[in-house]
């Protein structure tokens, strides 16, 4: 293996540092690229190892008035009515059917947990990564899109932490009082996580439906047209996604998807009005209507005859003159 070969495995830093120095609008190289995908992926990845050693140590530790992970996990589990036994005791546990199963939760909350506190570093990440080949104009609207993602998908998981104690009551409730209830640790997370992250997702459809506006795929006219059946999706689809079959979770992600739903419509109609004046602005609707094809003729226009130009000559310019017969001096 050569030495340049050698210097190049060496870091990636190092590369595009050198590599920017010659190219200031840091154009690079497809081997390049590949490097700077691994150097984001392994920062983003050691983000989330890092934030995920913190929750796991979080778990059963407060952090001043701030309780332990494992409390805030536990807690709409544990503020069901008090006819519900929780195990042996009338403790608030979660039972452990297997070995290592308790280990197996808390690792997979952590890691959950951690990569929503690391999120601002492995979301820049992603964004330095894309954002050197967009324009202006690009950069603001998706750093635009970026953060409300984010805070839709932050109050879906509000949304649907509160909702949960409310759908374990319905459904544990079904047995009435011939069962006692003592969730397992991996259901229970299961059913926890999967709640919080449907109700994230499906935060993020009146962005989707904002963003096909602003490409020009949705009018509002469209929108509002297709606002009925749109609720009734949003309905059935709160239906399905929800894992539980309990009335509050479906009513709670439908009523907030259909009111996120007409307002992305009202965003769209704000838009389509601000193109509108823009368009009759510059006239592009005066001249013919969407369906009249454009007035282009197919025969050559005739050129204009122009004038010849008289060359003028540069005027001459005596050169001084050179004698080699002086003497040196």
């Amino acid at each position: 293996m050569g030495s340049a070969e050698l210097r190049r495995r060496k870091g990636l830093g190092k590369l595009i540092g050198r590599r920017r120095k010659k190219n200031p609008d840091g154009t690079m190289t497809l081997i390049e690229h590949l490097y700077e995908l691994r150097h984001r992926l392994g920062l983003s990845v050691l983000a989330i190892f890092l934030g995920g050693v913190l929750a796991f140590l979080w778990w059963a530790y407060s952090v001043g008035p701030i309780p332990s992970l494992g409390t805030i996990v536990l807690e709409p589990y544990c503020s069901l009515s008090d006819r519900v036994t929780f195990g042996s005791g009338q403790s608030c546990q979660l039972l452990q059917t297997q070995p290592f199963e308790a280990f197996m939760v808390r690792l997979k909350v952590s890691l959950a947990v951690g990569a929503v506190l690391s999120s601002a570093v492995w979301l820049y990440q992603i964004w330095a990564f894309i954002t050197p080949g967009l324009y202006q104009k690009e950069r603001r609207y998706a750093g635009t899109f970026v953060s409300c993602a984010v805070a839709l998908f932050l109050a879906g998981a509000v949304l649907a932490f509160f909702i949960i104690p409310k759908a374990l009551e319905a459904l544990v409730g079904f047995g009435g009082e011939q069962f006692a209830t003592a969730l397992a640790g991996s259901n229970y997370i299961n059913f926890l996580l999967a709640l919080l992250v449907i109700f994230g997702v499906s935060f993020e459809l009146p962005l989707l439906i904002i963003m096909l506006n602003f490409a020009g795929v949705l009018s509002y006219d469209k929108l509002r047209r297709t606002r009925r059946g749109a609720i009734f999706g949003l309905f059935v689809f709160a239906a399905i996604a929800t894992p539980g079959t309990d009335p509050f979770s479906m009513l709670a992600l439908a009523v907030a998807l259909s009111l996120l739903h007409e307002l992305s419509i009202q965003v769209a109609r704000i838009r389509d009005k601000r193109a509108a004046r823009k368009r009759a602005a510059e006239g592009w609707d005066d001249n013919w209507g969407d369906d009249e094809a454009s007035p282009i003729t197919a025969s050559p226009s005739p050129v204009e005859a122009v004038e010849p130009v008289t060359a003028t000559p540069a005027p001459m310019v005596e050169q001084p003159r050179v004698r080699y017969d002086d003497d040196a001096t």
